[in-house]
């Protein structure tokens, strides 16, 4: 039986995400713009490698908005589950879209190595010190609202803000030793970029990971399961519980559960108490959606009957 037909709480959650996806791209456009005006005129690939990033991540942003925005749909005949595996598909394109941004800034800062040119200007820092302060705020801002919502994708995001203000730290780091350095040293920021590349793509890495987890249905923490047989065990005529499978769908859980009564219950009576068990857990757990719980009999010793 289900405990109760899905809640609004993924349709509030995918609102909040998309409202801090939205401030992101907003502030990632400007940045993109920023950066890559810098950079050109001061001479610094590291800058515009740092641009190229913030680009990414106006398109990545972009598809975390739109899977937000199909995760928040209720369920309907095609998607009798939901629309919550939209959400993981999101993270995925964010790591995806890091991923191609680690291999162009990676192809393009071992061709500025290998060609000689000046050294950046001196004002490309101060504009690298505004943004790694702005990426940072942002990243701490989002990795807070995705944690909130128990969102892969808002999560995956925050992540892409946070490696782009990796990047411009390590540009801000290669063009101080190209500029104190001197001759000879001009091609640091390049370098900076080239390790900066490298960094992105393990986080590429650290991010499709959970969400390939999710569209596989891997199982969640067991701190979930552990506390829906608590929640089930607590009701009178529970005498344990045997099987119990959560998986995480977009923002909810979805639960299969079996319960073990006495055998010689009425179906009217098991009802009764798989209907107290469903109500307890969506309850007690308000990130669980859905609970399907089958009732087995249990013999005079609590073993599960064969």
């Amino acid at each position: 039986m289900n405990s109760r037909p899905p809640s609004s709480r993924a349709q509030q959650n995918a609102t909040t995400g998309m409202r801090a996806t939205l401030r992101g791209i907003v502030i990632n456009v400007c940045l993109a713009a920023a950066k890559g005006v810098a950079g050109v005129l001061g001479n610094s690939y590291a800058l515009v490698a740092d641009a190229i990033e913030s680009t990414t991540d106006i398109f990545s942003s972009g598809a975390v908005f739109l899977g937000l925005r199909m995760a928040g749909k209720p369920a309907d005949d095609n998607h009798p589950y939901g629309h919550g595996k939209f959400e993981p598909l999101a993270a995925v394109a964010v790591a995806l879209g890091l991923f191609g941004a680690a291999i162009l800034i990676a192809i393009a800062s071992v061709h500025e190595i290998v060609t000689p040119h000046h050294a950046p200007a001196p004002f490309t820092l101060v504009v690298l010190v505004f943004v790694i302060i702005i990426k940072e705020a942002l990243f701490r801002f989002t990795d807070n609202i995705g944690e909130k919502t128990a969102s892969t994708a808002v999560i995956a995001d925050a992540w892409h803000h946070r490696s782009d203000a990796i990047t411009s730290g390590a540009a801000f780091v290669g063009i101080s030793i190209a500029l104190i350095g001197g001759v000879g040293y001009e091609s640091a920021d390049d370098f900076a970029a080239l390790i900066a590349s490298v960094v992105i793509a393990l986080n590429a890495i650290s991010i499709v990971k959970p969400a390939l987890f999710e569209l596989t249905d891997a199982a969640p923490s067991p701190e979930i399961v552990t506390q829906v047989r608590e929640v089930a065990e607590s009701i009178a005529g529970v005498f344990g519980t045997h099987k119990c499978f959560v998986r995480k769908v977009g923002f909810d859980y979805f639960v299969d559960l079996d319960i073990l009564c006495d055998p010689e219950l009425s179906i009217r009576k098991g009802h009764e108490i798989a209907h107290q068990v469903g109500e307890a857990i969506a309850a007690q757990l308000p990130m669980v959606s859905r609970v399907l719980v089958h009732v087995e009999p249990v013999d005079d010793y609590g073993r599960r009957s064969l």
